[in-house]
């Protein structure tokens, strides 16, 4: 073999190798597992929990036991109080890694103390996984879950925009004071996501 017979072989070997490591799932960085809580009322449907969160389906409490057993790309194998599920990093890619929203999603101190805290009212609409006029972004986020990041620059925003379903979406309008003061929704979502005392 010649010189420049060499120079192609190491050339093809060189995109083989690179279009393989290329291929390879993402690995988000730390020890596994790792153990936490769910910050918040996560919604699932059969075994994945996506970042999209819909309200219209099943929920795990906030709380709940989570461990993350390992990574592939764009989500995580879980074990979820004895059962295994998987988170899913659907929406939010390109605004955060996986490890960081993994991260916001398993929390090490578990919120329930937290929640037995707030005002009765408070507790009871996180309890059925709905909002209220007067909540913190804290109690919000507890019983809706965080907003999607790719529609959601910052938490610090005067709005927030939240799904309940893939096509059925309401907004929390945030006050100087850090507190929901409105919630923008059509009648058949407000009826799903707003709480009502009575």
């Amino acid at each position: 073999m010649n010189g420049k017979q060499w120079t192609k072989l190491r050339r093809v070997l060189c995109i083989v190798l690179l279009a393989g490591a290329l291929a390879q799932p993402a690995r988000a960085a730390g020890p596994l597992p790792f153990k936490g809580y769910a910050c918040c009322n996560l919604h699932y449907e059969k075994d994945w929990i996506s970042d999209g969160n819909y309200a219209v389906l099943p929920s795990i409490p906030a709380g709940t036991p989570i461990s993350v057993l390992r990574f592939a790309r764009h989500r995580a194998y879980v074990d979820v109080n004895g059962r295994k599920m998987r988170l899913g990093h659907d929406y939010g890619r390109d605004q955060e890694s996986l490890e960081q929203w993994l991260h916001k999603i398993v929390v090490d101190a578990d919120p329930t103390a937290k929640i037995a805290s707030f005002p009765a009212d408070v507790q009871d609409a996180i309890h059925q996984g709905r909002v209220m006029v007067g909540m913190t972004r804290e109690q919000a986020i507890i019983s809706i879950g965080y907003p999607l990041t790719n529609e959601n620059a910052s938490l610090d925003a005067p709005v927030w925009r939240h799904w309940v379903s893939s096509s059925e979406e309401y907004q929390l309008l945030w006050g100087h004071d850090g507190r929901i003061r409105e919630i923008t929704a059509p009648e058949m979502v407000r009826n799903q996501i707003v709480y009502d005392p009575r």
